[in-house]
């Protein structure tokens, strides 16, 4: 059976923890920021780790990381 390819896009935008979840980035950060308020624009800064509905589409676009 040939070697599975990671997913690149998937790749740039999730990474493992050290216990094995996924972690991400929150959206809504780019652009149209002046009506958000400097407490919202902070915490999108965090990561997050990511909910169980997604890690098991995510981990198999992933299936070396």
């Amino acid at each position: 059976m040939p070697k599975m390819k990671t997913h690149s896009g998937a790749a740039k935008r999730f990474k493992r923890t050290g216990s094995g979840k996924l972690k991400r980035n929150k959206a809504y950060t780019s652009h149209i920021l002046t009506k958000k308020s400097p407490k919202r624009k902070r915490n999108l800064r965090k990561s997050t780790i990511m909910d169980d509905s997604n890690v098991k589409q995510i981990e198999r676009l992933l299936p070396y990381k």
